[in-house]
């Protein structure tokens, strides 16, 4: 069932990216879901491939999709829910900046089984199936092994979102950008998740995320040998809005930062 489900994924993370590859050059229509928070005409047509091709063959399954979600389904933790985010960057796509994803999972009893993140740009397909592995193109992926800190990148994005942490979130961008190699922030975290779990960084954290974001993501990361947490270490990450992911010798030094500035 799950390799079913996986199968429909990236069959539905192709359709959306197909979608927005033929809308790249055209004009938009920006329109604001609330302050800093954009969606365009480009994000509502990829959903509507992206849903069409689930609903076609998982008719009775349950979808919570970021441009027609309302809030997280009650029976969330039981059965069959698909996750999607359609464009993975809107902001990069209005800007024409080559960094975007469609990312679309398959959740079984509250947790990922199956999810696709697709680089749209640069064709890139990570995806990964529980208990079988992440697959970066038909390739086996893993995280890295790095355990020095002033050898590892670090992948995060600004919390637009919650404004009220900047602060302290430039605080901790100051203390583990002295104590690493380098840090970036790209504008898509489903494809932040796909290269930590593609071994292209060692750690990955934000705050104010949504379920679509992280969804396929979370799933790459520890089917790839790395581990997700909350910033208190708790393994319910894809609700709480704030995530941490790395390899496992950095995950508990990045965690732990996290903590100290944002939650305690």
């Amino acid at each position: 069932m799950s390799a079913e489900l996986l199968n429909t994924a990236r069959k539905a993370a192709r359709a959306g990216a197909d979608v927005l590859r033929s809308m790249w050059n055209q004009k938009l229509t920006v329109e604001n879901k609330a302050k800093f928070d954009f969606v365009t005409q480009a994000d509502k047509a990829s959903e509507k491939a992206v849903l069409k091709v689930i609903t076609d063959n998982h008719p009775d399954h349950r979808i919570l999709a970021e441009e027609s979600a309302h809030e997280k389904p009650r029976d969330a933790d039981q059965g069959v829910l698909w996750i999607v985010d359609p464009l993975d960057g809107t902001n990069n796509f209005i800007h024409h900046i080559p960094h975007i994803s469609v990312s679309v999972a398959a959740c079984r009893d509250g947790r990922p089984v199956a999810g696709v993140v697709l680089d749209v740009t640069r064709d890139e397909e990570f995806y990964a199936l529980a208990g079988k592995g992440a697959w970066l193109n038909d390739r086996p992926i893993k995280v890295t092994d790095c355990a020095q800190k002033e050898k590892s990148v670090l992948l995060t994005g600004f919390p637009f979102r919650v404004k009220s942490k900047l602060d302290d979130y430039l605080a901790l961008f100051k203390t583990l950008f002295l104590e690493v190699s380098g840090m970036r922030r790209a504008g898509s975290a489903a494809l932040d998740l796909a290269y930590v779990a593609a071994g292209r960084a060692e750690g990955f954290w934000e705050i104010g995320l949504e379920p679509w974001d992280v969804a396929a993501g979370m799933l790459l990361v520890e089917e790839a040998g790395g581990k997700v947490t909350d910033f208190s270490g708790r393994d319910r990450a894809l609700w709480n809005r704030e995530m941490v992911a790395a390899n496992q010798p950095l995950h508990s030094w990045l965690q732990e930062n996290c903590n100290r500035f944002l939650v305690s």
